[in-house]
């Protein structure tokens, strides 16, 4: 059965000494952050709530993102405004691999997917 982000936790090793496991909002945080460090990416983009959230000072680190584990493997979704004039296809592939190399350093788990939708470019004035 596949796991969202709400409060799902998925254990990531077991040892003699007890498991380890990691929320998915772990995992959801480090795409956002793994992803905003890509030249070219503006913002995590969210929904109203997490956009009203973020209004009021209130930080969502995993604003724009949806992780879903099963049998230690995991999909991530994420969705991003980028800066204007930059290469869409070739920023969301350096996101791609950002975020799937950080979530497999990090976790110890298999990324299959990391899909990107570009929900809007920030356009200077």
């Amino acid at each position: 059965m596949a796991k969202d982000n709400d409060s799902k936790i998925s254990t990531i090793s077991s040892t003699p000494h007890g498991k380890v496991a990691v929320a998915n909002e772990v995992i959801a945080i480090i795409a956002g952050l793994s992803a905003t460090e890509v030249e070219g990416v503006r913002s995590m983009a969210g929904n109203i709530t997490n956009e009203l959230i973020s209004r009021i000072g209130i930080n969502n680190l995993s604003k724009g993102v949806t992780v879903s584990v099963e049998n230690n493997t995991v999909t991530v979704n994420i969705a991003i405004i980028l800066e204007y004039d930059f290469s869409i296809p070739e920023v969301s592939g350096k996101v791609q691999e950002r975020v799937k190399n950080t979530i497999e350093s990090m976790t110890g788990l298999k990324v299959k997917e990391v899909n990107i939708k570009v929900e809007g470019v920030d356009v200077p004035q």
